[in-house]
Parts: C-alpha cells; sequence; structure tokens
C-alpha cells in the first residue's frame, strides 16, 4: 500500500462524509469535509457528540456494523486508496502501520490482567511473521525504547507494572508508545490530554509536537479542550451537530473566528485569574477540628509488589462542612489514592482517616458501609465505572435503589431530574455506556454521584471530559448542589482556573507530599513553593500567539 503523497497533496482527504446510525434519528457526521496534511497537526473540536470521534473511527474501519458510512476517505498515495467500503484486509493493512489511535480513555484500553510491557510487546511482534519478527528478548528492548521516548522516566519499572499501578498520564504516554511501535504516519490522538495535569498535558502535547517535528508525523487531534488547540495544532476543523462549521488555520481562526458557534467555544474557556476573590475568611481546616468533615492525619498509602511505591507519604489535612478543598499536582502524585482514602476504598497504611467523626481505619463493618453511603464519588474515568449491561437510567437508579427507600415511580422520576440537571434528556435513560460520547458518560457520573444528596463529595477529575459548555454548566450545578447540600468536597483536578472557580483553599501534591495549602487566592494567585508556580506557568491559555511565546521562553 502506498500512502506517500505529491508535494502540498493531503496524506488522507476527508469529503463528503456521513454516518448514520440504525436507531438514530439524525445523522452522527453530515456531509463533513476535512484533510490531513504531511507535518501538521490537525484538530477537530466541538462539543461532546458533535462527530468527532465517529469520523475518526470511520476512517480505521472501527464504527460498529449499526453505522452507514458514505462518502470519501481516501488515502494519500498513487493511485489514492478508498478507505470507504474497504475489505477487511485494508484496514488491517492500514491500522498500526500508517494510521495508529491513541485512545480518550487510557484506563479502560488497557487490558488490567497483562503487564504494560507485555501488550506493548504484544504491539510491537503482532504485524511481522517470520525470520521479521523479532524475539522475545528483541521485543522487550523495543519496549523499553518506545517507553523512553515517550518521555517515560525508569521504563523497566512502567514495563513491569500493571494499568492500575500507574497514574493516567503514565498510561497515556503508555499508549502512545504502543501507537509508534510500527512507526506509522499519522496518529489519531482522541482527546489525549483528558484528566491530566497541566504539566504532565505540556509534556504530552511537547511529545507529539515533536514527532511531527522530528518525524513528520500527521497527528489528527481529536479535543474539547481550546487551550490545547491553541498550543499544539496548526490547522482546526469546527464541528457542531455532526456539520463542519468553521476551518482555517488555527491563528486566523483564534483570531477571527466567523461563526457564533466558534466564537461562544472561546468564549467559554475557563481563565485562571478571571475569579474574583472574596475577602471572608474560609472555614477552619485544622485537623482537629470539631467542624472538620474529613480529616487525614499522617496519612501514608504505600502500593506493595516487586517496585513498592509510596503514593501518599504522611499526609496531614483537614476539610471543613461546607467547604471544597481543590487538590492539584502532577500526574502520580498521589491525589486519586487520597481520593480513594477519602471515600472509603483504601486503606491507609498508617494515619487516622476520620471521615463526618468516624475513624475509617479502626471503624467496623457497618459504620464503614454507612459513611460509603453518605459519600458521593466522581471518578476519573466513566467509561471504567459503569457497568456496561446497564442503561444509563439503571446505573443512575442504583443508588436510589439500594439507599434511598423510593418506590419505582419516585425512582424513574429523580432519575430523570437527575438527568436533566446534568443536560441529558430523558430518552439517554434507555442508552447503553457505549452509546454516549465520552463527555456524555461524565454527566452520568455526575449525576450518579449525587443522587443522594452526599455529605463528603470526592470529584476526582469531574470535568475533565466535557466540553467547554458543558462543563461551565456542571460547574454551576456543582456550586448550586454545593450550596444546598453543604457537602464538604475534595475536588481533584489538573485544570487550574476550574480549581479556581470551585475550591476555597488549595492543597498542591508533589510525589505524594503535600508541598502548600492556602486560600484559593493564595496558592493560585501567589504561589509560595517553586512547584507550584510552574504549575501556573504551564497552564495553557485559548491563544495561539500565547502559548507559542511561553513555548519559546521554557526553551
Amino acid at each position: 500500500m502506498t500512502t506517500t503523497t505529491n508535494d502540498g497533496q493531503p496524506f488522507l482527504r476527508v469529503e463528503g462524509l456521513s454516518v448514520v446510525f440504525d436507531d438514530a434519528a439524525v445523522p452522527a457526521v453530515d456531509h463533513v469535509t476535512w484533510a490531513l496534511r504531511p507535518g501538521r497537526v490537525t484538530a477537530l473540536v466541538g462539543e461532546s457528540g458533535s462527530g468527532k470521534t465517529v469520523s475518526a473511527m470511520a476512517a480505521l474501519g472501527l464504527l460498529p456494523d449499526t453505522a452507514r458510512v458514505e462518502g470519501s476517505i481516501r488515502l494519500g498515495g498513487d493511485p489514492a486508496t478508498e478507505l470507504v467500503g474497504a475489505a477487511p484486509d485494508t484496514f488491517r493493512d492500514v491500522r498500526g502501520a500508517v494510521l495508529t489511535l491513541v485512545s480518550q480513555e487510557p484506563m479502560s484500553a488497557w487490558n488490567p490482567v497483562l503487564s504494560i510491557g507485555d501488550q506493548v510487546a504484544e504491539a510491537v511482534r503482532a504485524h511481522r511473521r517470520g525470520p521479521s519478527r523479532p524475539s522475545r528478548r528483541a521485543a522487550h528492548e523495543r519496549v523499553l525504547e518506545l517507553l523512553a521516548e515517550a518521555g517515560l522516566r525508569d521504563p523497566e519499572r512502567i514495563a513491569a507494572s500493571y494499568p492500575h499501578q500507574l497514574s493516567g498520564g503514565q498510561l497515556q504516554r503508555a499508549l502512545i508508545a504502543m501507537g509508534l511501535s510500527q512507526d506509522p504516519v499519522a496518529i489519531i490522538a482522541d482527546e489525549p490530554t483528558t484528566a491530566l495535569d497541566v504539566t504532565v498535558q505540556a509534556g504530552i502535547l511537547d511529545l507529539l509536537r515533536r514527532l511531527r517535528d522530528e518525524r513528520g508525523t500527521v497527528v489528527l487531534l481529536i479535543t474539547h479542550d481550546m487551550g490545547v488547540v491553541a498550543d499544539l495544532a496548526d490547522d482546526v476543523v469546527v464541528l457542531r451537530s455532526g456539520r463542519v462549521v468553521e476551518a482555517g488555520p488555527v491563528r486566523e481562526l483564534f483570531a477571527g473566528p466567523r461563526a457564533e458557534y466558534t466564537r461562544t467555544l472561546l468564549a467559554a474557556v475557563p481563565r485562571l485569574g478571571a475569579r474574583v476573590s472574596s475577602a471572608e475568611p474560609g472555614p477552619s481546616t485544622d485537623v482537629d477540628s470539631a467542624d472538620g468533615a474529613v480529616l487525614l492525619d499522617d496519612v501514608t498509602v504505600t502500593y506493595g509488589g516487586r517496585h513498592p511505591v509510596v503514593a501518599a507519604d504522611r499526609v496531614t489535612l483537614g476539610i471543613a462542612r461546607g467547604e471544597v478543598l481543590g487538590l492539584v499536582g502532577e500526574s502520580g502524585s498521589g491525589k486519586s489514592t487520597l481520593g480513594q482514602v477519602v471515600a472509603g476504598l483504601l486503606r491507609p497504611t498508617s494515619g487516622r482517616v476520620v471521615v463526618d467523626g468516624v475513624d475509617l481505619a479502626r471503624a467496623g463493618r457497618g459504620q464503614r458501609a454507612e459513611r460509603r453511603r453518605a459519600t458521593g464519588v466522581v471518578f476519573q474515568d466513566p467509561a471504567s465505572t459503569l457497568n456496561p449491561r446497564w442503561t444509563v437510567g439503571q446505573s443512575v437508579d442504583e443508588p436510589l435503589r439500594l439507599h434511598s427507600g423510593l418506590d419505582r415511580p419516585a425512582r424513574d422520576a429523580r432519575v430523570r431530574d437527575l438527568l436533566e440537571l446534568v443536560r441529558l434528556g430523558p430518552e439517554y435513560a434507555r442508552r447503553y455506556p457505549h452509546e454516549l460520547s465520552g463527555g456524555q458518560r461524565q454527566r452520568v457520573a455526575v449525576a450518579r454521584a449525587v443522587a443522594l444528596g452526599p455529605e463528603v463529595l470526592v470529584a476526582d477529575e469531574p470535568t475533565s471530559a466535557l466540553d467547554v459548555s458543558v462543563q461551565a454548566h456542571v460547574l454551576d450545578l456543582f456550586r448550586d448542589l454545593q450550596a444546598e447540600l453543604g457537602f464538604a468536597c475534595l475536588f481533584v483536578s489538573h485544570d487550574l482556573a476550574v480549581v479556581e472557580q470551585v475550591a476555597d483553599r488549595v492543597a498542591v501534591m508533589r510525589a505524594g507530599r503535600i508541598v502548600e495549602t492556602g486560600t484559593t487566592a493564595q496558592v493560585l494567585g501567589a504561589p509560595a513553593d517553586d512547584y507550584t508556580r510552574a504549575l501556573v506557568a504551564a497552564a495553557p491559555v485559548a491563544d495561539p500567539a500565547l502559548q507559542a511565546d511561553r513555548r519559546d521562553a521554557r526553551v
């Protein structure tokens, strides 16, 4: 198969592409046209459900049998290869060696019972037969090279680890390493920075930029994050409801968007420093305060195995009733571990964990179960937390069925109300998780977490998979619910602008330790620690020219 192109010719040309699913009233993609060009990054942007991922999956031949694809997707070369209606053998030749996919949710993309090294090695050896097939030893050496090329320190440890032992950022880099195993011409990066903190996000974008500049790799970037688009993309295609509303070079489009929808997207991007600080002092948060809803006292969490890791190192924090504590830090710093400890899902190796007056480390089974019922959790990866065999309605109804005492009609009404709160219509109650976009699944997770009106809420990247307009709605909803119910909240997020909007105080975590705490205005407005200053400086902004200046300053 020939994939080279003549000068100035697109590597991949999509023309008049339409995708209709059997049970859908309207097309998921409606006569869209765009192109990928050699050595350039093209971004597909738009709200959740706009057709971004469906368009890319059509190019890879990964849509389900219920999808009807029309139009043309031509892979460059002379002659070009038509992918719409192509035989399975054609797609087997294309995937991996020509087009490779870095998927949106790294935790669900890995096999949980195989090590990272074994899975990357499988990709290294999968497409080679006979004498060209590398030995297991050679494949392992290649795995270490790929992991190092993806910017992962200590590739031996990463290769020996299982997916649950790594952070989201480490898993995302490992996915990119796997994608590079066949030296592809193009990478389709579907939300590659979702749920990553700002410094790790900058590293992922630098990696993709280096692949473009040094290898000439074509990159299709699928994202709802306009800051990421401003930082990495050369060209932008804006989609809405399956149609292209605007397209052009990134600097021209950001400087003078023609479509009202594009202007709305840019206006909805949260900006660090936009919040007006309150002069009112926050609630008491001493560890031994009687007003504490959550008290972590000298908490240490160590993961065992061949390579023991201290995920939390003598952490002491308090969250008062009615307070939102924002927790930020690099991927792998221990943020999600602390969230699991507060939620009662993980017992610390040492230290006290007191939630609403109950020491979870010493409590009996009944007390721990009661605390878990009063604690809502929004996890980072909705695809791995929603039962794939349950409808959305069944998933949201589960806590009500188990703990509320409501009868079936009352629960059905409550489910409809909850879906409406997160901007999903009642028809979504009949759908399954695989029929939803990443952002829609996250909204379902938020609805389920607040179903019982929790006293404590652990929100682990609750808006990371949401496009900016829906993110703004969910943050408004979160603030309203928090004000009404008065729950204490541990709000984990990589997005400092989001944390600034919702948090009363901020704690900064690095390598398992808390390096700085204070009011939101103090920590994000005038950070005292060098690491916190680096986080603030790395926060992306929706301005291509400013992002370029900041990259030059880093160099």
